[in-house]
């Protein structure tokens, strides 16, 4: 029984995959979403901050700052709320919002920057945190990139744990990079224990370490969406010698593979975790003799339901493609025929309405009776029907609603809904007497947008 939250970092399950096909190999994984802030990083965060309490880089009371793209601020949250610290983080704004809140649950200061630039620019996550730290007398940048306390969690700890569990056999062990913080403990302890050891690096599509690893040299970084892993430049604490070989994946596979682990294996794992899921796979189906192959679920997918797990975000990113109708139906977000839209009925009360579509991010829905549309009403029909009168929540729609619905056919042209949104008014596309869904001028730019993406 543990006396302290902290005493639960580390010691996490080992699961075999049982569901998917591994080739001739055992694939393993270790349920670091078990830990007690949901992530591999906990192990990091505790073991840099007591490194700072040994050394007297970090007192009583004191501030920690640390720039984080990933898991490492709630690592980092856990710990610093524990032990009494005051903890500001500057994180990229592609952080999920579940983790941003998480953050800020936990007590943390949390700073937003931009995440389309690179090492070098002024809001570049590393250099904005650094300087903050230097302006704050006082202050400790933690800088997991640099501290050598965030390898040592892994070569202590992680490893170890690994190494006991199988038995003194592992042939393969498939990570993901981000500090590099988990290759580089784990390379130095299968050195030491088993040097035939192999390692599988699992890079998202877009970063540079890839590269590095198959050629020695790399240019510039693409964009991903995965969470955690993948750089835009070479981690100083990075040990790549033992590396041999390295798997590039895709947003799409990545998000694929963590949803089949969930489907399959019953693990809800986080974005990262299904880059590393992908990579492990494919190495494995590659074998020709069997191998016993240790790779993460490095953090809980729970952090992400708002995005990999939620088909309209995946939808909105161009990664949940149904099968074209070849109109401008494929605009529509929220099928009504597959029955994701969302709707309303004349006799719900308005405060119902409006919180169903702050619960589904909308800002209006159309009007159901009997399966036919006979109005829609959008947040400023809400507004003008309680202004000055908050009672009014307790109309029923039909009286705030308008009826002056304007329909589409799906074989209009785009033309014809840009004069329509001109208007003033939203697409409602009728086929027929088949209502389909509707059309707002958000999904028009977010169609234009995927244009930009890869197939």
């Amino acid at each position: 029984m543990a006396s302290h939250v902290l005493e639960m970092i580390g010691n996490t399950p080992l699961l075999r995959v049982r569901h998917l096909d591994t080739g001739p190999c055992e694939l393993y994984l270790k349920l670091e979403n078990q830990n007690p802030g949901g992530s591999i990083k906990d192990r990091v965060a505790l073991s840099m901050i007591e490194a700072a309490e040994r050394d007297g880089r970090l007192q009583a009371g004191g501030t920690i700052i640390e720039a984080t793209a990933g898991n490492t601020g709630l690592g980092l949250a856990l710990v610093a709320a524990q032990k009494g610290y005051h903890l500001i983080l500057v994180v990229p704004d592609k952080m999920s919002r579940e983790k941003v809140l998480h953050l800020q649950a936990l007590g943390a200061e949390v700073i937003l920057t931009r995440s389309d630039v690179g090492k070098g620019d002024p809001d570049y996550y590393q250099d904005r945190a650094a300087r903050l730290a230097a302006s704050l007398p006082g202050a400790y940048y933690i800088d997991q990139f640099n501290n050598p306390a965030n390898p040592l969690a892994h070569e202590s700890g992680t490893g170890p744990e690994i190494w006991s569990q199988l038995g003194h056999e592992v042939d393969a062990v498939v990570v993901g990079v981000g500090s590099s913080g988990t290759l580089s403990g784990l390379t130095r302890y299968f050195a030491a224990v088993s040097p035939r050891t192999e390692f599988v690096l699992a890079d998202p599509a877009g970063s540079i370490l890839a590269d590095h690893v198959e050629h020695g040299r790399h240019g510039a970084a693409g964009s991903w969406l995965v969470e955690g892993i993948g750089e835009d430049f070479i981690p100083p604490l990075a040990d790549f010698s033992r590396v041999r070989r390295a798997y590039r994946v895709s947003d799409k596979q990545s998000f694929d593979c963590a949803r089949d682990l969930l489907r399959h294996e019953g693990i809800l794992g986080g974005s990262s975790t299904g880059t590393l899921l992908a990579a492990a796979l494919q190495y494995c189906r590659e074998q020709t003799t069997p191998k016993r192959v240790v790779s993460f679920v490095c953090d809980s997918g729970n952090k992400y339901l708002s995005k990999m797990y939620n088909d309209f975000w995946l939808f909105d990113q161009g990664l949940l493609r149904p099968a074209p109708a070849g109109d401008i139906s494929d605009l529509i977000p929220r099928r009504h025929d597959n029955g994701q839209s969302v709707i309303c009925h004349p006799d719900e009360p308005l405060t119902v309405v409006y919180q169903r579509m702050r619960l589904h991010d909308v800002s209006q829905l159309p009007v159901m009776d009997a399966g036919r549309v006979i109005g829609i009403i959008d947040e400023w029909d809400v507004l003008m029907s309680v202004h000055g009168e908050p009672e009014n929540f307790h109309q029923p729609v039909f009286t705030a609603m308008s009826s002056n619905v304007e329909t589409i056919s799906p074989r209009a042209s785009l033309q014809d809904l840009l004069l329509l949104f001109n208007d003033g008014h939203i697409a409602l596309v009728m086929d027929g007497n088949r209502y389909l869904g509707l059309i707002t001028q958000s999904d028009l730019l977010t169609h234009w947008r995927q244009r930009l993406l890869p197939a």
